[in-house]
């Protein structure tokens, strides 16, 4: 049987990395989540703000869809989706999350490059949120590619808005469970979502304090970092594995009662 046969598959969003441009899909959103056997999938390209309004799903919703096997991508959790298949079907329970999550969660990378796995989730034992604002050119150059997109997107019938570039490019100073000390540029959707929410209703310099004490405060006690591979970079291509911070999530530790679902 060929492996690109088209097969169905439900699966449980929890990454959606910012959209980037791809001269192949116009632009993608990278995404990944658990399928209902607890097991990784990964969703790209999926030209996310080209669905249809009821297939725009948000983290935490469980989604079924049509896929092949990528022809151009050998990691083993990657799917090319159908987009024209995707429906949402509602959303992930807190026990649920709790009982498919917390058996992925590793110590540090050595643990997932040993078992194979191009994504992973890690429980932090301190971060520290840093940012940059970004020259007026760089934001130039992005309103200039967005733009573009917009366009190519136009020509599919989707009268779709130019993406706003954040001002600030953001990074995470962290420690993992072996006190090894790393840092990641921030590539998770959500959060520019957030700096976006606080500085229309704060202005910018609150909202980047809000950015801050969200994660180093408020979440802290139940945070968990979710990377994912480089497409080109990684074991299947022959090379060490980079890895990529494509989402900050809140994950409750284990309870005794999960083991029941």
């Amino acid at each position: 049987m060929s492996q690109y046969v088209r097969k169905e598959d439900q699966c449980c969003v929890i990454i959606k990395a910012q959209p980037h441009r791809s001269s192949k899909y116009f632009e993608t959103v990278c995404c990944a989540g658990i399928g209902r056997d607890g097991k990784w999938r990964r969703q790209y390209p999926v030209p996310f703000r080209n669905l249809k309004e009821e297939q725009k799903f948000s983290r935490w919703d469980w989604i079924e869809y049509a896929w092949v096997r990528p022809s151009d991508d050998l990691r083993d959790e990657s799917q090319k989706v159908d987009p024209d298949s995707i429906i949402v079907r509602g959303k992930m329970s807190k026990p649920e999350q709790r009982a498919l999550l917390n058996p992925l969660i590793r110590r540090d990378f050595d643990e997932s490059n040993s078992k194979g796995e191009s994504l992973t989730l890690i429980r932090p034992k301190s971060i520290k949120i840093k940012w940059k604002k970004k020259t007026a050119d760089e934001l130039e150059d992005e309103k200039q590619k967005h733009s573009e997109l917009s366009r190519q997107l136009s020509l599919l019938d989707n009268d779709t808005d130019d993406l706003e570039p954040c001002p600030y490019a953001f990074r995470l100073a962290w420690v993992d469970q072996n006190d090894v000390k790393r840092e990641h540029e921030m590539d998770d959707w959500e959060t520019l979502g957030a700096y976006f929410r606080f500085e229309r209703k704060y202005g910018e310099a609150q909202a980047l304090e809000n950015i801050r004490s969200k994660y180093e405060e408020q979440r802290m006690k139940n945070l968990v970092l979710a990377f994912s591979t480089h497409k080109r970079r990684n074991a299947t291509r022959g090379t060490n594995n980079q890895w990529l911070l494509v989402a900050l999530l809140s994950i409750e530790h284990s309870d005794q009662s999960d083991m029941f679902l």
